[in-house]
């Protein structure tokens, strides 16, 4: 089977710094992969290169075998490319119905402008239905005339999950989803992505273990830019390279 992803030797430079330097890894379609590792070890400038945001320096990105190491930002969503913020970055004046059309018609929309895609006409009933279906999925019972701004921030990460979702992914790459949330949202976040069918294959970055560990099938690690090690949950928690990652440095520091 096609993988969902691939990095061949995936290098990201800014200047003389490696942002990442040369990654490479294979996420099966239908996985719940975890990129973790320590602050600066690259884990988001990653995730800008498979998404297209900023550009790989050397290497090969594939999505589901097309080679998209050059393609733009569009073009890798219109591939069913799909991903959230480490930083929640809503448009508080909008509704929530409003909202949610933005990212319905985002892929498709390059050259439209705001006042059009806002504009009065109707969506299709298909729309309005995908648009309900997303908004379950993220577990956010609200009105569409509600406001961003009346949403807890629990509820705009939630938002920005149906935003991501109402695309239709086949790929959904989610940045620390549970960043600054209590326990009780962590929960909800946890059961969202749990419940996600498996014809869409999810790669996040996340610091609480317990989720990462509970949540995903396989674990990558990052340390320096470099891949240090692959392997389902279980082993990852015993594994004494990664202990000395996250409590060697701590103990250095004591």
């Amino acid at each position: 089977m096609t993988a969902a992803l691939q990095l061949e030797g995936v290098s990201v430079r800014f200047g003389a710094l490696r942002a990442v330097d040369g990654v490479s890894l294979a996420v099966p379609t239908g996985q719940r992969r975890a990129i973790i590792g320590p602050n600066g070890a690259g884990k988001t400038t990653l995730f800008n290169a498979i998404a297209g945001l900023v550009e790989a320096s050397a290497g090969r990105v594939a999505l589901h075998g097309a080679d998209v190491t050059r393609a733009s930002v569009v073009s890798r969503a219109r591939l069913g490319l799909s991903r959230t913020f480490q930083i929640t970055d809503l448009f508080a004046r909008l509704s929530i119905g409003e909202t949610m059309r933005l990212a319905l018609r985002g892929p498709g929309s390059a050259g439209i402008s705001l006042q059009r895609l806002l504009g009065a006409d109707r969506l299709a009933r298909e729309d309005l239905a995908r648009v309900d279906r997303a908004l379950a999925a993220a577990r956010l019972a609200v009105a569409p005339e509600q406001p961003v701004a009346s949403l807890s921030y629990g509820e705009q990460r939630q938002l920005e999950l149906a935003m991501a979702l109402v695309t239709r992914p086949k790929l959904l790459l989610l940045d620390e989803p549970a960043a600054g949330l209590s326990p009780a949202e962590r929960g909800i976040v946890g059961a969202i992505v749990r419940d996600l069918p498996r014809d869409i294959t999810v790669v996040l970055i996340e610091h609480d273990m317990d989720l990462v560990l509970n949540l995903v099938d396989h674990v990558t690690v990052l340390e320096s830019g470099r891949l240090l090690v692959e392997a389902p949950p279980a082993a990852i928690a015993s594994d004494p390279r990664v202990q000395e990652v996250y409590l060697g440095r701590a103990r250095a520091h004591v």
